[in-house]
């Protein structure tokens, strides 16, 4: 039986992405998320970038956090790490089954990969369009 799962983020919502792999980290599946720079958050654009600057603003007055990413495959991560009890051993154990790539490397290329795309009828912003941004 294989454990690793291997998403292809593109187009998809990234609340609904990080609770799928949120769920199955808990089950113990071995997660790789790529593509990232490709996920998007549902919204008008300027709320979603007002918003992320808003977060890491928060941060850094005397440099000792809380720290919010920049990058998109750390801003994935980051929300996947929100919806697990990371500060205890099953969540810890949950999100360091989980690795995120912004690309997809080589040895996933040819990797069949899970992709639930829904039309979108709303506004929406590519998390690489928001990490220029914030």
């Amino acid at each position: 039986m294989n454990n690793q799962i291997v998403i292809d983020a593109s187009n998809m919502i990234l609340g609904r992405l990080a609770s799928y792999v949120a769920k199955q980290a808990l089950l113990g599946k071995s997660l790789i998320i790529v593509n990232c720079n490709d996920a998007i958050l549902s919204g008008s654009r300027a709320n979603a970038i007002a918003e992320y600057i808003g977060i890491r603003k928060k941060g850094g007055a005397s440099l000792r956090g809380p720290f919010f990413p920049k990058h998109p495959d750390r801003i994935v991560k980051r929300t996947v790490r929100g919806m697990l009890s990371y500060k205890q051993g099953r969540g810890e154990a949950a999100l360091q089954r989980v690795i995120c790539y912004n690309n997809t490397p080589k040895e996933f290329e040819s990797a069949k990969k899970l992709n639930f795309v829904r039309e979108q009828r709303t506004k929406t912003i590519k998390l690489s369009e928001l990490s220029e941004h914030i």
